[in-house]
């Protein structure tokens, strides 16, 4: 088989995780919160030499091992898939149990059946036990829930609102504050679904220090540019149809030509 026919194969490859990414990013375009993915395409070879110059010993084999195979070293390869936390901007619903944040490493803080998540998306509700939960039934966490275990709990028929500093207002008398997070390691976070992110250390979570982070009333809107990413899947497409084409080449019109001249060779 052509070497040539793996550098595609590969090619193609990156191309339809490119798609799964652009294709799930558009399909959330109009999810509260949503921050789109986006994937680093590199080739072995680099990827090989970086793990290569990282050894804690010497290899004493690299200059021989780079005239080994040096056509299939440039296949593309997905190198990273990434989160952009970037914001995008805000819209007034004038509902008081929907907030937005306004810093893109603050999180709200909820408790699911898997443990401790975090959540940007602020579209909350009141579930039957009168505990601010978000659409999917997790309980949004106050300030002081790792000392006592308590929830945010609001009385029927009362009057509730939010400072922008998180504090929490129950018929104008102080009831605790919410617990909005923040990290400096963004690229810890990993996406589970449902607008939420697991962290592998959440004592490593932060409280964000009180002040003009929270806005009542408002939805953070998804930062997914629509434009942009049509213009990446029509890229993507084209790119996948070019390698089709290349591996068509590689295995009919090539193969086809080679054993015709083959068989045409007189001894």
């Amino acid at each position: 088989m052509q070497s040539g026919y793996y550098d595609v194969a590969g090619g193609m490859v990156t191309q339809f995780n490119r798609l799964d990414v652009i294709s799930n990013n558009l399909a959330n375009l109009n999810t509260t919160a949503f921050k789109k993915d986006d994937v680093i395409i590199g080739d072995f070879k680099r990827i090989f030499q970086n793990a290569q110059d990282n050894m804690p010993i010497a290899n004493n084999t690299r200059e021989g091992a780079k005239f080994l195979n040096a056509s299939i070293d440039g296949v593309p390869q997905v190198v990273e898939q990434y989160t952009k936390f970037t914001q995008n901007g805000m819209k007034n619903t004038g509902n008081n149990l929907d907030f937005a944040l306004k810093n893109a490493n603050s999180f709200f803080m909820v408790k699911t059946p898997s443990g401790i998540r975090l959540t940007q998306d602020g579209s909350f509700v009141v579930n039957g036990d009168g505990v601010l939960s978000t659409k999917e039934g997790y309980p949004v966490l106050p300030a002081d829930y790792f000392t006592n275990s308590k929830l945010i709990k609001i009385p029927a028929n009362s009057t509730f609102s939010v400072g922008k500093g998180g504090g929490i207002y129950i018929n104008g008398d102080n009831a605790g504050k919410m617990f909005i997070a923040t990290t400096d390691d963004m690229k810890s976070l990993q996406k589970e679904g449902s607008n939420l992110f697991k962290f592998p250390n959440i004592n490593a979570i932060n409280q964000t220090p009180s002040q003009d982070i929270i806005a009542q009333g408002f939805l953070e809107t998804s930062n997914v540019n629509p434009v942009s990413q049509m213009i990446g899947l029509i890229e993507a497409n084209r790119m996948v149809e070019m390698y089709q084409k290349v591996m068509n080449s590689q295995m009919n019109d090539l193969n086809t030509d080679a054993i015709n001249k083959l068989a045409s060779v007189r001894a």
